[in-house]
């Protein structure tokens, strides 16, 4: 016996905790986001190791409809984070529409009935429409080295941090010089004898231009009128200024002379400063911002081996330029699971085929939002959305607008499924890349995660973040092939973006 709801969200962090205030303004009452674990937060839930950090303005970093003016950092750490999510969750009455401890197993397009079947672990699910917000940053990515399962010591991955395990003392290897690495080594290197840190490729870092927000600040951000959104869009802009240059790599010439200086000024050992100055143009990978990274690599007891790690013997970790190093414990700082993420293998279409099977190793969508043979299915922060400057919240807030205009239209018009043209969605995908072709993603000099199994980059979105709302968030009926509740295909391109109730628009 299944549950049938009009919307079933998969997933309760910053995208599902969205969908589902968005869905309550919008008057859609009838809908359950399912969580695997037991509280919402996604990866501000999962991501506890030291020092975790937002590396977005807070002020950005949050929902346009439930501003915070309380943020006791320019950049908020995790607990607060999660505490804003939550809070918002509870605020939009989220909790009675959201079932924890439910992992999906499977999701499967009924044509004939026009519905989604949904099997989890807790029972299946039917739902008219279906909106996956598991997120990019969901799956934590173990590097397949030799020998890392027979170590004797103590492995974790940086998102699922060993609270329990103690670090005083010991020998320790990272493997991974990321955006957690770069936060959590500061923290730990204090306490460890020795801290091995493994890096395959050198990272720019630039200063992070962090405080605490005086009490009297916070105030004005709540009381004075405008205030919070003058500040908001000052930062907006410098942000904006930044994704200016990633488009056009000739202007990184003064961010990366920047960066240069930061390196400079902290790490005054040529050879270490060797080890950690990158080989290609800033922007290329995920741009990092410390000011603590760089003199933690400066202690006495931390030795940088430039190095992939090429196998694990027994306690000894050894490189590929044939360093080694004798540990206790190791911990992978190693990302995650961007492009190839496991809810693709479980999201079928009609036919059985699932969302990996259409991609062949290349992720792509139309506004990185709706797939083609995947009717009433919505993924949010999809692919070709990601920018390397913005907050992920604009993102999503954008994708919202579509969806909900898409659930909207075809409740109005009684269309009993929407799917994106085939067409519109390849046409879309090769203006993506065309554009994608002159920025620092594609021709900066390096190899990021940015860039799928076949070497095309599925991530990136190569215009502006005002582009992004603008043409994200607008559902336009021509787009899409609509079936009504006969069964029968338009393929005319009739209908009409859909008149939103007014409720629809959030306080």
């Amino acid at each position: 016996m299944s549950t049938h709801v009009e919307v079933l969200v998969v997933g309760a962090g910053i995208s599902g905790v969205g969908a589902g205030a968005r869905l309550r303004a919008a008057g859609v009452r009838d809908f359950l986001i399912v969580e695997a674990a037991g509280d919402f937060g996604g990866t501000w839930r999962a991501n506890t190791y030291p020092g975790c950090q937002c590396d977005v303005p807070s002020r950005l970093y949050s929902y346009s409809f439930a501003p915070n003016p309380r943020w006791t950092r320019v950049y908020a750490h995790q607990p607060e984070i999660l505490a804003y999510v939550r809070r918002v969750a509870d605020t939009y009455g989220l909790r009675e529409h959201t079932r924890f401890g439910v992992r999906v197993t499977e999701a499967r397009w009924q044509p004939g009935p026009a519905r989604w079947l949904v099997r989890t672990d807790a029972g299946e699910f039917t739902a008219r429409f279906l909106i996956a917000g598991a997120g990019p940053w969901n799956e934590p990515l173990v590097p397949d080295v030799p020998g890392l399962d027979r170590f004797p010591g103590e492995v974790f991955h940086s998102a699922r941090w060993n609270h329990a395990y103690d670090l005083r003392g010991k020998r320790v290897a990272v493997l991974g010089t990321g955006a957690s690495a770069v936060q959590f080594v500061p923290r730990i290197v204090p306490d460890v004898a020795r801290l091995h840190l493994f890096q395959r490729t050198a990272q720019w870092v630039l200063p992070k231009p962090d405080h605490h927000v005086p009490r009297a600040e916070r105030w004005a951000m709540g009381h004075v009128p405008g205030a919070r959104a003058a500040v908001a869009a000052l930062e907006y802009r410098v942000m904006e200024a930044l994704g200016h240059g990633f488009r056009r790599p000739g202007l990184m010439r003064g961010v990366q002379a920047v960066a240069r200086a930061h390196l400079r000024a902290t790490v005054r050992d040529p050879a270490l400063r060797r080890k950690l100055t990158p080989d290609y143009t800033i922007g290329c990978k995920r741009i990092l911002f410390s000011n603590h990274y760089y003199p933690a690599l400066t202690r006495p007891q931390v030795e940088v081996h430039a190095a992939a790690v090429r196998a694990v013997d027994g306690s000894t970790v050894r490189g590929a330029d044939g360093s080694c190093a004798e540990v206790d414990a190791i911990i992978l700082g190693t990302g995650f699971h961007i492009l190839d993420t496991p809810l693709a293998g479980l999201v079928r279409d009609g036919t059985g085929r699932t969302l990996a099977d259409h991609w062949q190793g290349s992720p792509e969508a139309y506004l990185g939002t709706v797939v083609a043979g995947f009717p009433n299915a919505f993924l949010l922060l999809g692919p070709g959305l990601g920018t390397g400057h913005s907050s992920a919240f604009a993102i999503l807030e954008a994708q919202l607008d579509l969806v909900l205009g898409a659930i909207t239209a075809a409740r109005q018009q009684s269309w009993a499924a929407i799917e994106v043209r085939e067409e519109v969605q390849s046409v879309y995908n090769a203006r993506l890349q065309a554009a994608l072709a002159g920025t620092v993603y594609n021709s900066g000099g390096c190899r990021s995660y940015y860039l799928d199994a076949n070497g095309r980059n599925s991530f990136s979105w190569p215009w502006s973040t005002g582009r992004l709302r603008s043409e994200v968030g607008r559902f336009d009926a021509r787009d899409f092939v609509l079936t009504d509740d006969t069964g029968v295909r338009d393929g005319t391109r009739r209908g009409s973006s859909p008149t939103l109730p007014q409720e629809h628009q959030l306080p």
